[in-house]
């Protein structure tokens, strides 16, 4: 089922619920659709499905920081050992190549890849647990952390609604313009149907005294 459906057939608190779950597993580490399920609850919001936007937004936001905060933590008990186990249980995400690319990044931005990396699917699964294996200080972090998570969570949910939002008004006005267009034409199809019909007549009417006079 897609995910908007499914997110439609169930209650508006479970949205929440779903939708802050599953970032926050996402940012924990598990490579799970967070952005996928982000993206359909506030486009669903937008339907006037009874979803507030700003409820949504701030419980994606919670979900990232939250999920991005325990991963930090398991990231730095755990160690490197944790990037090893992790790649033989998820090779595609956490492979040696994946995990030297995300490395170059941390070392060379610091807070901004964690703050960016909100914004990127592959940073956004390592970010938490990979700061904490760097050991990069608690406090740096969690500002960019944050930052990241309010900027990533609210901008999306905030452009996808209002986006959901024009183009539903766009439709309507759409469907309006094409309903007047459809009426149009069916009338003038219908007065070049009646003037050729006419014209038609007009010309049999005069071509019968010619024939019957030969």
């Amino acid at each position: 089922m897609h995910v908007q459906e499914w997110l439609d057939s169930v209650p508006s608190a479970a949205v929440y619920a779903v939708v802050a779950l599953v970032i926050g597993l996402e940012s924990l580490g598990i490579p799970l659709p967070g952005e996928i399920v982000l993206v359909s609850a506030a486009l669903m919001s937008s339907q006037h499905s009874g979803v507030n936007p700003v409820v949504l937004g701030a419980c994606a936001t919670a979900g990232a920081v939250i999920g991005d905060s325990i991963g930090y933590a398991i990231g730095r008990k755990g160690g490197r050992p944790l990037l090893a186990w992790l790649g033989k249980k998820f090779p595609r995400h956490f492979s040696e190549g994946h995990v030297a690319t995300a490395e170059r990044s941390f070392e060379k931005w610091g807070m901004w890849a964690v703050f960016f990396g909100r914004f990127v699917a592959l940073l956004r699964i390592f970010a938490g647990p990979l700061a904490g294996v760097l050991h990069m200080p608690y406090w740096k972090f969690l500002i960019a952390n944050v930052l990241g998570g309010i900027c990533w969570a609210g901008g999306t949910t905030a452009v996808i609604y209002y986006i959901g939002v024009v183009a539903e008004d766009w439709l309507k006005r759409f469907s309006y313009l094409g309903l007047v267009a459809a009426v149009l034409i069916g009338l003038t199809s219908m007065l070049i149907l009646k003037r050729k019909a006419k014209k038609a007549q007009a010309e049999r009417r005069e071509a019968e005294p010619v024939t019957a006079g030969d």
